[in-house]
């Protein structure tokens, strides 16, 4: 695996753990029971961005160690995951 590989490797896996930990303990405004004005009830109260980037970023490295791992060592492959037989196959021109 490249060095880009693995960058994107870990930015793809940042970001579904991202979506993954975003709704974790969320307050909505309207939960808080203190609606600024202007903003919907449904906006978060007390959002601390560089918190939740500490913690996603905190599970991302092992989970990406796992993949990188798996990856490199052959443990899952392509051919492992063509349950259908379908990469044997060629496409008549």
């Amino acid at each position: 695996m490249s060095i880009t590989g693995a960058a994107v490797l870990f930015v793809v896996i940042w970001f579904m753990t991202m979506f993954v930990v975003l709704p974790i303990r969320a307050r909505s405004q309207a939960d808080a029971g203190d609606v600024v004005p202007g903003t919907p009830e449904g906006a978060p109260a007390n959002f601390r961005l560089r918190r939740t980037i500490g913690i996603v970023t905190l599970w991302t490295i092992p989970i990406w160690g796992i993949v990188i791992a798996i990856i490199i060592t052959g443990l899952i492959s392509v051919e492992s995951l063509d349950w259908m037989g379908v990469l044997g196959e060629r496409v008549p021109n």
